[in-house]
């Protein structure tokens, strides 16, 4: 063989060593936290800035964009309204139609939530539209539940293949187009699947598998409302409503009636948390279950109506603001093969700054009470 065809030779298994590495790299799984580049720490070219807005398609690293995107320094104004950058130094901005996507490589079959930071800023009634094929929803982000101007989301989803394409879109049409959400700090979460117990016949009872929580997240994430078919952030539970949403808190931040995490209900009387479960028609069945405060700074008279199959029953809780809870209780008989066992917040609270806030549920349980000691229910 001539030193020409080795040459060839050598230079075409370098290309196939290449495609091989290149291919096992696209093959791993994303790990949970933030997403490459999630914060958008690291900057467009200068080359491709048009004063914020990004002008190549793939400027932003890590990123796809379409439309009009602009990339938001902290500090930042639009007139004398300054833009609200969530975490570190910069965001972005999706303009009318506009859009931002990234390639993930993940687990075919298993069920993820994406975690991001969204901040409304001139338009009032903004949406984004997030998709990973098939499946897409639109969350509302035009209430804002914390003093900052931003909020934390989440949204689940099935891996339908190994990669998908995660894609926030902002389908508002503003007379200004470069006005829209500005987004941020974007994580990702395996969820496992919801298992029941002997002594719970509800899945995720205690709420401690749910979206991913940033270590510094004071805030808490929230959980948007969401058709009946859609796969929950907090699955099983279902938020239902319009477009309010409720708040999954952790421990490190606030105060949990139980283990490490709790849902606080936000939204008053237009917000449901539901769960489905399978129940044997004429059979009794105790609900149980924790009402509190986060010890955020909420504070007043709150309530909390349960209700499951025909019966329901209100828990008054006094908040402090400070921490604290009390058990609740509900014994019913099951009507049907499934039972719907449902929270709602029966009041609206707001904080001296104004947000919104209110009681925290947690430690939920569901056992059938034929020929079985009822759980001491702890005050």
């Amino acid at each position: 063989m001539g030193r020409g065809s080795e040459t060839v030779l050598n230079a075409r298994r370098a290309a196939l060593f290449l495609i091989v590495c290149l291919a096992a790299r696209a093959a791993s799984a994303i790990q949970d936290g933030l997403l490459p580049n999630g914060n958008f720490e690291e900057a467009p070219p200068k080359s491709q800035l048009n004063g914020t807005r990004v002008m190549g398609r793939y400027a932003i690293p890590h990123w796809e964009i379409s439309g009009y995107v602009e990339y938001i320094g902290s500090g930042q104004k639009q007139g004398d309204m300054l833009l609200p950058v969530p975490e570190g130094a910069y965001a972005v901005r999706l303009g009318n139609e506009a859009s931002i996507q990234q390639r993930l490589a993940l687990t075919q079959g298993a069920h993820y939530s994406i975690t991001f930071s969204a901040a409304r800023t001139c338009a009032q009634a903004e949406q984004l539209n997030v998709t990973v094929a098939p499946e897409s929803d639109i969350l509302p982000i035009q209430t804002v539940y914390s003093s900052s101007g931003w909020d934390s989301y989440s949204w689940a989803f099935k891996a339908t293949g190994s990669v998908v394409s995660l894609i926030v879109h902002n389908p508002g049409v503003a007379e200004d187009a470069a006005c829209g959400p500005l987004i941020d700090l974007f994580a990702i979460k395996t969820l496992p699947t919801p298992q029941s117990s002997k002594n719970n016949m509800l899945k995720n009872g205690d709420f401690e598998e749910g979206p991913y929580i940033f270590p510094n997240a004071r805030w808490g994430v929230l959980v948007p409302p969401m058709d009946e078919d859609d796969y929950s952030p907090l699955s099983p539970w279902m938020i239902l409503s319009s477009t309010k949403s409720v708040k999954y808190v952790d421990a490190p931040h606030h105060v949990v009636p139980h283990g490490a995490r709790a849902v606080e209900l936000v939204s008053g009387m237009e917000t449901a948390l539901v769960q489905n479960v399978t129940t044997v028609p004429g059979l009794p069945y105790m609900l149980q279950f924790s009402v509190g405060d986060a010890g955020n700074g909420c504070v007043g008279s709150m309530s909390v109506q349960a209700y499951a199959a025909s019966r329901s029953v209100k828990v008054p809780y006094q908040s402090q603001g400070k921490g604290g809870y009390k058990r609740g209780a509900l014994d019913f008989t099951a009507t049907a093969d499934q039972t719907r066992v449902v929270f709602v917040s029966m009041g609206y609270i707001m904080k001296p700054d104004g947000t919104l806030c209110g009681p925290v549920v947690d430690d939920v349980s569901l056992v059938c009470t034929r020929n079985r000691p009822a759980r001491r229910l702890l005050l």
